[in-house]
């Protein structure tokens, strides 16, 4: 198989490169509306990409969703998927969206490491439990959150972990070309794949995928969600990129997946 066509999305989806400018157009237009409740680029860490966007909602926040963006490790930031924070908001919810530095400035470990360094963060100035969600790669780094040899100061506020179309093994990524920024070595695919290790006890995780998405990432996430007993859900018709639309929309199946009972 080759596994650079396999991981390819955007070349299998019809526009697919019109995406990215689509969700910076979006974004850019949600921060404006949301600015009054807005407080961006809260630092987590001495990194120029090491900090938070954190939008309120109105009232009280009943806890704080976090998502963590995708694009291989190596693309994108926060501030491409603002517009995906209305449907937590509309909920009640605080929205948190992470940076972090990409590779091949910074490995996947250290990745792994900046994400919890700012879940840490959020948790000590927040209140309220913490549901965790990400995308793609940020659905590895939130599964990576949800494991149990991670230190993780805020383990016990998280009240639920969504990785959406998440990279549970990494060990087929290093036969990829973009395995060059990533420099994933046997040791690293080994301990950064959350299908490698144990969950932490009693914390629900729910894996949600598209059901049109790349083969590849579909076994992806049937894999996590079997190594882990997690339930999982395969959207009909989703591909890669509008897998996470239903994120902006308070009401659909994916925000009840996420926030649901809580």
């Amino acid at each position: 198989m080759d596994l650079d066509t396999a991981y390819q999305n955007a070349a299998h989806i019809p526009g697919g490169a019109e995406y990215p400018a689509r969700w910076a157009a979006a974004a850019g237009a949600f921060r404006e509306r949301a600015r009054p409740r807005a407080m961006l680029g809260r630092a987590y860490g001495e990194g120029a990409r090491q900090y938070v966007d954190l939008f309120m909602p109105e009232g009280s926040p009943r806890g704080v969703l976090v998502f963590v963006h995708g694009g291989f490790w190596r693309a994108f930031g926060p501030r491409d998927w603002s517009h995906l924070a209305a449907g937590g908001l509309g909920r009640g919810w605080a929205v948190a969206m992470p940076g972090y530095t990409l590779a091949p400035a910074a490995r996947i470990g250290a990745i792994t490491r900046e994400i919890a360094a700012a879940i840490g963060r959020l948790a000590a100035e927040t209140a309220g439990p913490l549901v965790l969600t990400g995308h793609s790669a940020g659905g590895h780094l939130v599964a990576r959150m949800a494991c149990a040899d991670l230190a993780l100061e805020a383990a016990g506020r998280l009240a639920r972990v969504v990785p959406i179309s998440p990279l549970g093994d990494l060990r087929p990524l290093m036969q990829t070309a973009m395995n060059a920024d990533l420099r994933l070595d046997p040791a690293e695919a080994a301990t950064e794949s959350p299908a490698l290790l144990a969950p932490r006890p009693g914390l629900p995780v729910h894996v949600w995928v598209g059901g049109a998405e790349r083969p590849a990432f579909l076994e992806q996430a049937r894999g996590l969600a079997a190594a882990w007993g997690a339930e999982l859900t395969v959207a009909p018709g989703r591909h890669h990129f509008d897998v996470i639309d239903p994120l902006a929309d308070p009401t659909s199946d994916l925000m009840e997946a996420l926030l649901g009972g809580l």
